[in-house]
C-alpha cells in the first residue's frame, strides 16, 4: 500500500513554509550584493519583471507536479506518464533533482555555520569571553566542523517533529520574526550617516542601465534561484498543499512574500553599506565594483558594526539571528524533501529516515570542510551553476510537453474550477512550454 504525502493543516501554514523555503541566505546576502554590483534601483527594477516573467510560472509548474500526484518528487514526475521511458526518466529526474537538493544542503550547512559562529561571537564579547568569541572568528576546520553540526542539528530538531508539528509550526514563528528583524534593522541603519546614498541608490533606477545585457540575465538568474526552483522543494510542497488550494494565487502569495524580503533586504544592505562607507570602510575598488562581494556579510558588515560604538555588538547580534533564521527556513525544506521520498519510496519512517539523510549531508560536509580549497567552490558551481537550472528545465518540460494538457487542467481545477475560463489558462501552458524554456536557457548560458 503506498505511502500518502503528509499535509499542511492550513493554507497560510503552506504559504509561510513554501516562501520559508525560497527565503534564504540568497535573498538577504545573494540579492542586495547583486544590486549593488549592478546599477541598484536598475536590477532591483529588472528583478521584479523577471521574478514575473520567469520565476513566478515556473513556481506554479513546480507546486503542481508535486500537486498531481500528492507524492514525492520521484513518484510525481514518474506519474506524469504511462509510457515505460517518461516513467523512467520521471524517476530518474526526480531522484537526481533530489541528489542535487542534498549537495546543495552540503555547503549551505557550512556556510549557515559560519552565520550561526558570527551570531554568538558579539554576545560571547558583551559576556567578556573574548577569546572564545574570536575563535569563533577564525576560518578552521574546528571551527566550521563544529558550527556546521550545531546548525544540522537544528534543521533535524525541526524535521524530525513532521510537517505540522515541525515544518509548519517553525514556519509560522520564524517568518513574522524575519519580517520583525528585517524591518527593525533596516529602520535603525536608515537613521545612520550615510544611509540616504546607499537608499537613493537602491530605490532611483539608471533607466539608462536596464538595458545592458548582463544585468537583465543577472537579474533573471537571482529571480529563478530566489524561489528554490529546480531541486524538488516546492514539489514536495506542493504535494503537501490541500486539494482545495488555487494554485496560481497561493504560489502568487509565496513569490510575493519571498519577494518582499530580498526588497526589505536591499533596503537594510545597500545603506548599511554607504553607512560603512561613511565610516571609513572601503566598499568599491577603483574601477567601481564591488570589494569582498562575495564575503560581504563576512568583512564589510562586521566592520560596520565596530564602527556603532555600544550599539554595534547588538546589531551584530539582529543581524546574524536575521540570516540564520532565513537559513534555517530553507535548510528544513531541503532536508524534508529527500527524507519524504526515502519515507514513501522505501517505506522508511520519518525519525529514521531523517537521520539517515542527515547523516550523509553531514558527511559531504565534513568532506567539504577537509578539503575546502578543492571541494567547496566546485560543490557550488556543480549544483546551483548547472545542474539546479538543467533540472528545472526538465520540470518545466515534462509538465507541458509529457502531461497530457487536460490533466493538467485538471489538476489545476481542483482549487479553481473555473480556471480554464481565466486569462493565466490562457497563457500559462504554453508560456511554460516555450518562453520559460529559453529563458532558463539563457541563464544557462551566462552562466
Amino acid at each position: 500500500m503506498e505511502k500518502k504525502s503528509p499535509a499542511f493543516a492550513s493554507r497560510l501554514g503552506f504559504i509561510l513554509a513554501a516562501a520559508g523555503s525560497a527565503v534564504g541566505v540568497g535573498n538577504i546576502w545573494g540579492f542586495p550584493t547583486q544590486a549593488a554590483s549592478n546599477g541598484g534601483g536598475a536590477f532591483l527594477l529588472v528583478y521584479l519583471i523577471m521574478i514575473a516573467l520567469l520565476a513566478y510560472p515556473m513556481l506554479v509548474a513546480e507546486v503542481t507536479i508535486g500537486h498531481i500526484r500528492r507524492q514525492n518528487p520521484i513518484e510525481a514526475l514518474r506519474h506524469l506518464s504511462s509510457r515505460p521511458f517518461w516513467r523512467r526518466f520521471g524517476f530518474l529526474s526526480g531522484l537526481t533533482g533530489l541528489l542535487v537538493l542534498t549537495l546543495i544542503l552540503s555547503f549551505y550547512a557550512i556556510v549557515s555555520g559560519w552565520l550561526v559562529a558570527y551570531m554568538l561571537a558579539p554576545l560571547l564579547q558583551l559576556v567578556g569571553q573574548d577569546s572564545l568569541a574570536d575563535w569563533l572568528l577564525q576560518f578552521s576546520h574546528t571551527r566550521n566542523l563544529l558550527t556546521m553540526l550545531a546548525f544540522m542539528l537544528l534543521t533535524i530538531y525541526v524535521v524530525r517533529s513532521g510537517v505540522n508539528s515541525g515544518i509548519e509550526r517553525w514556519s509560522r514563528r520564524l517568518m513574522p520574526l524575519l519580517f520583525i528583524l528585517l524591518i527593525g534593522m533596516a529602520g535603525y541603519i536608515l537613521t545612520l550617516d550615510g544611509a540616504l546614498q546607499g537608499l537613493t541608490m537602491y530605490l532611483i533606477p539608471d533607466f539608462s542601465a536596464i538595458s545592458d545585457p548582463q544585468l537583465i540575465i543577472r537579474a533573471m538568474g537571482q529571480a529563478f534561484f530566489s524561489l528554490s526552483l529546480g531541486v524538488c522543494v516546492m514539489m514536495t510542497y506542493g504535494a503537501y498543499l490541500s486539494e482545495k488550494e488555487n494554485i496560481p494565487k497561493t504560489a502568487a502569495w509565496v513569490a510575493g512574500i519571498d519577494t518582499s524580503v530580498a526588497f526589505l533586504a536591499g533596503l537594510l544592505i545597500l545603506p548599511a553599506m554607504f553607512v560603512a562607507q561613511n565610516n571609513g570602510v572601503a566598499i568599491y575598488a577603483e574601477d567601481g565594483s564591488l570589494l569582498s562581494a562575495d564575503t560581504l556579510v563576512f568583512s564589510v558588515l562586521p566592520t560596520l558594526f565596530d564602527t556603532l560604538g555600544a550599539a554595534g555588538p547588538f546589531v551584530a547580534i539582529g543581524f546574524f539571528l536575521l540570516m540564520v533564521i532565513a537559513a534555517i527556513t530553507s535548510s528544513i525544506s531541503m532536508l524534508e524533501a529527500p527524507v519524504n521520498a526515502l519515507r514513501e519510496e522505501a517505506g522508511c519512517e520519518r525519525g529514521k529516515g531523517v537521520w539517515i539523510i542527515a547523516a550523509v549531508v553531514t558527511a559531504l560536509s565534513t568532506l567539504i570542510i577537509f578539503y575546502f580549497d578543492t571541494l567547496f567552490t566546485l560543490v557550488i558551481t556543480l549544483s546551483t551553476v548547472y545542474m539546479q537550472p538543467i533540472m528545472a528545465l526538465i520540470f518545466a518540460l515534462m509538465l507541458t510537453w509529457v502531461l497530457r494538457q487536460h490533466r493538467l487542467l485538471k489538476a489545476l481545477q481542483q482549487g479553481a474550477p473555473d480556471i480554464h475560463k481565466s486569462l493565466f489558462w490562457k497563457i500559462w501552458p504554453w508560456y511554460v512550454k516555450f518562453v520559460c524554456p529559453l529563458l532558463i536557457i539563457l541563464v544557462i548560458w551566462q552562466s
